[in-house]
């Protein structure tokens, strides 16, 4: 659908009007048309393909959702894919997708999947003329640090997750928090995917061409500087995840090892007793035991004792 379509002159709005004849409107005062969409149907994307002008690969591109970062260029347009991220519970990143196709007198956004509006991005720019008279280029810079500002409460969110997981890694309870780890590397993963595209984009787009004034050059590097960051926060919290799964996997083991110890000591103290048992148990003609007044006591006074000295030496140990 269509969410807006207005002209732009010297960094102000001049009214909104409808998408056919708008492009003539943004020539005739040499300033630029702004049409948001928000997952446009077929038939919306060819209005908006032949108001424009727009190359056939390119309108392919557009109604090709869930693409990576990337910047191509075509006959007089631009077509940006920048991708966007939300945090949700529990344990959620998701992913959706900007695409901004610009022109020398237009600009068009197109937003695919659950992500915010553009809206407050549209008045925070039609607040700052000066930079919105840049024209085109200023919209892509303010979408892209509106996305890339977008990154950190996600990022936030999962290192908040990593803290909560290496707590029950290692807590005194037997939890086995190994699915909730995979779970949370999956989505950093997913989240590293589509950002590392993201800074190829940003980083061209930092060089000096036609698409951007030399105005905005700083402001790019600036959202260019900001995506690293998030970039290295991400990697940062991927090692901690696998560093978390690897002690997880450790604590297992030590937990197998403490119970097969804890198993063997019950065990030795059972076998002990029984051995003894065992041998006064054969019943022999010549067991000279047998005879005793005080046999029996002394049978069970010794197994008492080698159970007790067995159980003392496990204890000692750590065994039980």
């Amino acid at each position: 659908m269509i969410v807006d379509c207005g002209v732009y002159q010297d960094g102000r709005r001049e009214g909104m009007l409808p998408l056919d004849g708008v492009l003539e409107a943004a020539e005739s005062c040499d300033g630029f048309a702004w049409i948001g969409l928000l997952d446009p149907t077929d038939g919306e994307l060819a209005d908006v393909a032949r108001e424009f002008r727009l190359h056939e690969l390119l309108v392919e591109d557009a109604t090709k959702a869930h693409q990576r970062a990337k910047l191509e260029r075509y006959d007089g347009a631009h077509f940006v894919v920048l991708k966007a991220a939300s945090y949700q519970e529990p344990d959620r990143v998701v992913l959706g997708e900007v695409q901004i196709i610009l022109g020398s007198h237009f600009v068009v956004t197109v937003r695919h999947g659950p992500i915010a509006p553009l809206a407050g991005v549209r008045s925070d720019l039609e607040a700052q003329p000066r930079l919105l008279a840049l024209g085109p280029a200023a919209v892509l810079h303010a979408v892209a640090d509106h996305l890339v500002d977008g990154y950190s409460p996600v990022i936030e969110e999962l290192e908040t997750d990593v803290d909560q997981v290496e707590l029950e890694v290692f807590s005194p309870g037997r939890n086995n928090p190994a699915e909730r780890i995979y779970g949370l590397k999956r989505a950093v993963l997913d989240l590293l995917r589509n950002l590392l595209p993201m800074v190829d984009v940003l980083t061209e787009l930092q060089q000096p061409t036609s698409l951007l004034p030399d105005a905005l050059h700083s402001y790019f590097r600036d959202v260019g500087d900001h995506v690293q960051r998030v970039l290295g926060r991400a990697e940062m919290v991927r090692d901690l995840l696998t560093d978390a799964l690897h002690a997880n996997l450790a604590q297992i083991s030590v937990r197998q090892n403490d119970d097969m110890r804890t198993i063997s000591g019950w065990a030795a103290l059972i076998a002990a007793p029984t051995l003894l048992a065992g041998i006064w148990g054969m019943n022999f003609t010549h067991m000279p035991e047998l005879a005793w007044d005080v046999g029996y006591p002394i049978a069970m006074g010794l197994m008492l004792i080698v159970v007790l000295v067995l159980y003392r030496q496990f204890r000692r140990s750590g065994w039980l």
